[in-house]
């Protein structure tokens, strides 16, 4: 690194972002986490209250912030289904009036801004795989289109700040993405599965579990958002990030059930209304312009999740190097 940067990230106590405060913090950096602890926890940041480089400032990007920062990486926005179904206009203001405010402060600091996008944009996807150059098949009156919409609209907002005031911004679009520090009730794929194993419920499967998703852990979506920010000058993306492998919902049911010797059955239920029968990224522009793609396999994440997930469920019985023999 050239030079210690002061680096602001909204939703930093979440999952992704409290591990991107890892992350630059690591690299010597100054981190504002900026969170109103909606989905947020201040259990992901508390191991780094007491750093010296580190602040936290619990705010509503909603209202404008006001801040000195030379990078900014917008992450606020409940992500899971139930949380921004909760308060649906809520989460179309954080995605709209937050990438304003957000924007406005770039603008101000002259420091550039990384936008995390979303997958949801391309919707129910008509293509498969699906490049950055599709630009989807999104219901705008559905029950997920406070997101889906509100992140299309943000992305919007983030190319006119580029056009009309020369903001310098980076786009990413995040595939979904699992690990450590995923919420036990966040109602996503992974953690609901291995909640359920860890109790020994039943497994529960929207749909036939012949629709397909990508999963890439953490570790390696947050290289990528730092390459992302760190790419060229003038290369604004957007960059899909995610891991291409493809997977149906009952191989992720088997598997989690098989490293956790669980006694779970599958059982299926009505699929959500709007629910994506697809979702797999064309990763080669990633790949072109920041020379980056997954690194870890699935079943090494799993092992990783489903050993955090214990824990924090004092399950001692499930042990990393336990999980890893079965």
């Amino acid at each position: 690194m050239d030079q210690k940067k002061r680096i602001a990230i909204t939703g930093g106590a979440g999952f992704l972002g409290s591990h991107l405060c890892d992350r630059l913090i690591q690299e010597g950096n100054d981190v504002i986490c900026i969170d109103n602890l909606f989905t947020g926890r201040k259990d992901n940041i508390r191991h780094l209250m007491d750093n010296p480089y580190f602040e936290f400032i619990r705010h509503d990007i909603t209202e404008p912030l006001y801040v000195e920062v030379d990078q900014i990486y917008n992450l606020a926005c409940p992500a899971s289904p139930i949380h921004y179904q909760y308060n649906p206009i809520k989460t179309a203001k954080t995605s709209v009036i937050g990438a304003l405010n957000c924007l406005g402060l770039a603008k101000r600091c002259n420091a550039k801004i990384l936008q995390a996008s979303t997958s949801e944009v391309y919707g129910d996807p008509e293509i498969h795989p699906q490049p950055e150059s599709y630009r989807g098949c999104v219901n705008p009156i559905g029950v997920r289109s406070c997101y889906d919409e509100g992140k299309r609209m943000a992305e919007t907002l983030f190319f006119d700040y580029y056009r009309q005031h020369k903001v310098d911004i980076k786009v990413i679009r995040i595939f979904n993405t699992y690990g450590p520090r995923m919420s036990i009730n966040d109602g996503r794929v992974v953690s609901n599965f291995i909640v359920q194993a860890l109790r020994g419920e039943d497994i529960t499967i929207y749909g036939d579990g012949t629709q397909t998703r990508s999963f890439c852990y953490v570790d390696d979506l947050i290289d990528g958002m730092i390459r992302m920010m760190d790419s060229r000058d003038g290369f604004t993306g957007p960059v899909n990030l995610g891991n291409p492998e493809e997977f149906t919902m009952l191989q992720l049911a088997e598997c989690i059930i098989g490293h956790t010797n669980s006694k779970s059955k599958i059982v299926y239920q009505s699929l959500p209304k709007d629910d994506p029968r697809q979702r797999k990224p064309d990763i080669e522009i990633a790949q072109r312009e920041l020379h980056w793609k997954p690194s870890v396999k699935l079943e090494e994440g799993l092992v990783n999740t489903i050993s955090y997930f214990a824990e924090k469920m004092n399950n001692v019985s499930f042990d990393k190097e336990e999980i890893r023999k079965l």
